[in-house]
């Protein structure tokens, strides 16, 4: 058998000991520490020029030619320091010795030796060069199949000149095909190997996020189930407490319209000046009390609503009468149209949908100082095609307007389109908000059409038919 059948019977032995420490350290040694896997690759690198050796061409009795320099080669690659190197290199050349000891394995031991060194510094170069790995590799393997050939050449027992005419013209080329072919067949079996690690790594990461995220869960539950049931409790005391005083104030309201009502009793008497401001301030409180009642009873989920049937026409009246005062005394023309061919009645909580009409018209009074208020009443269909019939109550004044990127922001409890509302008009910004809500708690819903400076419509949608079914449509 010549070099090219006992290369390739060495190829072949290193690819089957190559799996083998595959399936090993798969089913084996992937269950050991760091440190045995470390020392138990070093041995099988031993063990592999070994077992080239064992297989290799015998051209004498002690003369045995074979790719025991691979696995060294190999190791070049695999660890990160170069002292592993060296002792695989002199663990391979005192393996020669097993085969008996002489001129021949004293140069074998001597010849690995060397070519440990020098893997241990291409170790140190491949770490540090930044050629591409292509590259590196090709220079590796030419390295040192071309170290070892002059080192048989030099070390060996064949005369240099007859060794580097007659047997390295052969050997060489087919160590570094082979040596090469088994780089490329390794690295396969290594990217295997590093992408079952990768998955095992990314399978216990994406477990070890799981469980985070499941305590995460929990503890979000946990503070969710908190902030709920302090938001509850806020509420409850909220409404608790304005319920408490709009007893005393109501008292303090009466006292103060039976001083206004009295008159003056002589010419510098104010007491009754005195009794209309503090009726008026009482009022305001009394509506700023009534606000906060309403919003934490929406938030404590108490709210009660009823159904029952409204007139239409006498809630216009109702309405118009509430507020025509108010208009005369502003110098403001205010319109109450109801449409033609509307229903006579609707079914709805009459209280609950006076309040937001109120609500929606005190405003447009409030912010309107030159020209008129109008209420209409019509059927309509929203502009988001939402299916079924609606009455729509739409309030429309002169007025400020209200910013486009604020339409938003003014159906939140205490906020204002500006800031500058508050100290100019007064108010809490609570109604707004107070009104959207009780719109969806009677299956509406309220729409803002509106432009800085050119005045605004509301537009309140009631169903016409009551759908017990029905959910609010929020804003």
């Amino acid at each position: 058998m010549g070099f090219r059948d006992m290369f390739l019977m060495n190829l072949g032995m290193l690819i089957s000991v190559a799996y083998l420490a595959n399936v090993l350290y798969k089913y084996l040694f992937n269950f050991t520490s760091g440190k045995v896997k470390y020392i138990s690759s070093v041995i099988l690198m031993i063990l592999s020029g070994w077992i080239c050796m064992k297989f290799g061409f015998r051209l004498r009795d002690n003369v045995i030619f074979d790719l025991r320099f691979v696995p060294l080669l190999i190791s070049a690659y695999v660890y990160s320091q170069p002292l592993t190197i060296l002792i695989v290199g002199v663990g391979i050349g005192l393996a020669r010795l097993t085969f008996g000891i002489n001129e021949a394995a004293m140069a074998g031991l001597y010849n690995l030796t060397l070519l440990g060194i020098v893997c241990a510094g291409l170790n140190i170069w491949l770490r540090r060069s930044q050629l591409r790995l292509l590259m590196k590799s090709c220079i590796t393997i030419l390295v040192v199949n071309i170290i070892n050939t002059i080192n048989i050449g030099i070390l060996g027992v064949f005369p240099f000149k007859q060794y580097m005419l007659d047997i390295a013209p052969v050997v060489f080329p087919l160590g570094v095909l082979l040596s090469a072919l088994f780089a490329l067949i390794l690295r396969d079996f290594q990217l295997e190997k590093n992408l079952n690690m990768e998955l095992k790594y990314t399978n216990d990461l994406l477990k070890k996020q799981k469980e985070e995220l499941q305590k995460t869960k929990i503890k979000l539950e946990e503070r969710a189930n908190q902030l709920l049931l302090a938001s509850q409790y806020k509420s409850e005391f909220l409404a608790n407490m304005s319920h408490e005083l709009r007893t005393p104030l109501n008292s303090i309201l009466n006292l103060a319209q039976i001083i206004e009502e009295s008159g003056p009793k002589s010419a510098d008497d104010d007491n009754p000046v005195y009794g209309s401001i503090i009726y008026r301030s009482g009022q305001d409180l009394l509506q700023l009390i009534n606000d906060i009642l309403d919003l934490s009873k929406i938030e404590a989920g108490r709210m009660e609503i009823s159904r029952e049937e409204i007139i239409l026409g006498e809630l216009a009246e109702v309405v118009e009468m509430q507020f025509r005062h108010l208009a005369e005394r502003k110098e403001l023309e205010f319109e109450v149209r109801q449409d033609e061919g509307l229903p006579d009645t609707i079914v709805s909580d009459s209280m609950r949908l006076q309040q937001v009409l109120r609500n929606l018209l005190a405003n447009a009074f409030k912010f309107t100082e030159d020209g008129k208020v109008k209420l209409e009443i019509r059927r309509e269909k929203p502009e988001d095609h939402i299916p079924g019939e609606w009455i729509v109550f739409a309030v429309t004044d002169t007025g400020i307007g209200i910013a486009e990127d604020k339409h938003a922001l003014i159906f939140e409890a205490f906020q204002q389109s500006d800031s500058s509302i508050s100290r100019t008009y007064g108010g809490t910004g609570l109604g707004l908000s107070i009104s959207r809500d009780l719109a969806e708690l009677l299956g509406g819903f309220i729409r803002l059409q509106s432009k800085k400076g050119l005045g605004s419509t509301f537009l309140f949608f009631v169903p016409l038919y009551n759908h017990t079914e029905k959910e609010g449509i929020s804003q």
